[in-house]
């Protein structure tokens, strides 16, 4: 669970840092119930609305390097001895921003990346003279640098941060040596590769074939899945540039769609109100595309939205 508040600028990978960090939060916070969730261990991160950072707050990180159960699904598969290994390998937890950029086209992959509940990257693929825009998503369903599970060194996309939140992150070396003595990680990896092409594919089909109005609908949808929090915080400018559309398209069908009261905008903020009417007003390929990933881990894939103190909630 994360909440947002302004934050100290401070280097919070440092465990002194962390220690005064918690404390300035403390201090800060005036919500009774905020602190009573923050002391019982409900929030995990923090938020700072002015960065986008999100800060992990002391408890929750020495609680991941101590091994507690990972929310990302693909780490969740793994047995407990498993799980460790990795994290004896040098699996550590990292706070990501808006806007970081994990890798771009041509480099190396130096690390990769198992994202948490309520992280969500972009992967975007870029053409000479034009925006990059989004091909794939990746939330704690998934990982970050596929293409060393195969051998493969080198990104063919930029990843980028749209939802800041944490991660578990892994030299890219140390993750194949690992690899290789996880059959279950091995096998997981295989069906959740499967899934992102088949998520690919699809959105390839869906910017072509279908109107702006639905393709919004669908990605609103896939994004609160993975970021776990509404409102949704995105510019009409960042979301005709994800989609491959001019922004005045993207201004028509936000209109559209909160005309019909499923959603409100206001400022950047996106809030969806009626999520059944954003699914019926959604293209086919929002269903589709969940389906694979639920047929990958063998159930339905579960993003937990998870409400916050004070937080408005859709109707």
């Amino acid at each position: 669970m994360t909440t947002a508040y302004p934050v100290a600028q401070a280097e919070t990978d440092r465990p002194a840092a962390e220690v005064a960090f918690a404390a300035f939060i403390r201090r800060l916070i005036q919500d009774a119930s905020t602190l009573q969730a923050i002391d019982s261990g409900e929030v995990d991160a923090i938020i700072d609305p002015v960065s986008g950072r999100a800060i992990l707050l002391p408890e929750a990180r020495e609680a991941l390097r101590q091994g507690a159960a990972p929310s990302n699904q693909m780490l969740a598969t793994l047995s407990h001895e498993e799980y460790q290994r990795l994290l004896a390998a040098g699996l550590e937890p990292v706070t990501l921003a808006v806007g970081d950029i994990l890798h771009e086209p041509g480099e190396l992959i130096q690390q990769i990346y198992f994202p948490n509940a309520g992280l969500l990257v972009s992967l975007l693929t870029t053409v000479q003279n034009h925006m990059a825009f989004e091909i794939g998503l990746v939330g704690s369903e998934g990982m970050v640098g596929l293409p060393v599970a195969q051998g493969i060194d080198t990104a063919s996309v930029r990843a980028v941060v749209q939802g800041a939140g944490t991660a578990l992150r892994m030299e890219s070396s140390r993750f194949r040596e690992a690899l290789e003595t996880s059959p279950v990680l091995q096998r997981t990896l295989h069906r959740y590769t499967h899934a992102l092409i088949a998520q690919i594919t699809q959105t390839a089909a869906c910017n072509r074939f279908h109107q702006v109005e639905a393709r919004l609908a669908r990605w609103l949808l896939m994004a609160s899945d993975r970021l776990q929090s509404n409102p949704l915080r995105f510019t009409h400018e960042g979301l005709a540039d994800l989609l491959g559309v001019r922004r005045v398209g993207i201004t028509v069908a936000a209109t559209a769609l909160q005309q019909q009261k499923l959603i409100r905008y206001s400022r950047g903020n996106i809030t969806v109100l009626d999520r059944a009417g954003l699914e019926a007003s959604a293209c086919e390929c929002y269903q589709k595309i969940k389906d694979l990933f639920d047929r990958a881990y063998g159930g339905p894939v579960r993003f937990v939205e998870i409400p916050l103190p004070g937080q408005e909630q859709g109707r």
